[in-house]
């Protein structure tokens, strides 16, 4: 094939192309005034929506490249005669439409998302939490998908969270180098309060995968759920512990080789077993107490 053959069937691609990418877009578009012509009541909405993702010209999957505002509040004509006195679609945070309605607009463009894959049926769908709860669409940054800012968010509902995360041991949420999302998937998951993998365990391995085994000797409560004896949340204890060693393995091992408890050690008759509990600390001794694969490691202590 000549160089002349090569250019004539580039260009008659690039033109196909071109007409075919044109008729899907005619396709797409939703019927009604562009964002200009909201912009002469909804000044400041329509600028904060051209600062934000949806707003961008270039983004494909956009509103904007597929008939901005009409795109989510239907067509528009009838309303800018009217001036306004003819309601529109808005599936805003202070919309009187379900919040299923409210929601199906958002997802009729974010159905694809995996992230959106267990909406039907998840916590916040069942309860009527809709997109626009959380989000900000007209939003130039939406505080939701912001680490440092996220916590705001979440915080409107869950009050006992943002306690919890103000005590002395807990993750680094409120310093933006963990948010709600690195754990839970607000959009509905498979494991339990929203987790993002299939188990509370397996979503802690995302960052502590030292914890994750296998070992040779494992310890129950760490392959069955983390929160056994942890508050992921944060509590008063070091290491976010649910409550202070001992009292905290005593909740399983009431009865042991030695007495569990310092009394136990003193009241006993001929027990030479009190000084084991010194310093009340079971991980004192019990070092690897989240698994080990020293051969004589059944005990954790080595």
């Amino acid at each position: 094939m000549t160089n002349s053959c090569r250019i004539k069937l580039l260009a008659a691609t690039a033109i196909s192309g071109l007409v075919f990418g044109l008729a899907g877009m005619g396709n797409a578009l939703a019927a009604g005034p562009g964002a200009q012509a909201c912009a002469k009541c909804h000044e400041d909405e329509v600028a904060s929506y051209s600062a934000s993702i949806h707003g961008q010209k270039g983004n494909a999957r956009g509103p904007a490249a597929s008939g901005e505002c009409s795109t989510c509040h239907g067509d528009a004509t009838e309303h800018v005669k009217a001036r306004g006195k003819t309601p529109l679609k808005n599936p805003g945070k202070k919309s009187s439409m379900s919040a299923d309605e409210s929601s199906a607009t958002c997802i009729a463009c974010h159905k694809s998302d995996n992230k959106r894959s267990h909406w039907e049926g998840s916590t916040h769908q069942t309860r009527d939490v809709t997109c626009a709860s959380c989000h900000s669409v007209h939003a130039a940054k939406d505080k939701v998908l912001a680490k440092l800012t996220q916590p705001e968010v979440c915080f409107t509902c869950h009050k006992s969270q943002r306690a919890e995360l103000n005590r002395p041991s807990r993750h680094p949420i409120l310093e933006g180098k963990v948010s709600c999302a690195d754990c839970h998937n607000p959009h509905g998951s498979v494991g339990p309060k929203l987790v993002k993998k299939d188990s509370t365990v397996e979503t802690c391995y995302q960052c502590h995968a030292e914890k994750r085994g296998p070992f040779l000797w494992e310890h129950a409560p760490v392959t069955e759920s983390c929160t056994t004896c942890h508050d992921p949340h944060g509590g008063n204890n070091e290491k976010m512990l649910l409550t202070k060693e001992p009292f905290l393995c005593q909740r399983c091992h009431v009865t042991s080789r030695h007495p569990p408890t310092v009394y136990e050690g003193f009241v006993l008759n001929n027990s030479t077993n009190a000084d084991k509990i010194t310093g009340r600390s079971c991980a004192g001794c019990h070092q690897l107490i989240h698994g080990s694969n020293a051969p004589s490691g059944k005990a954790f202590l080595r």
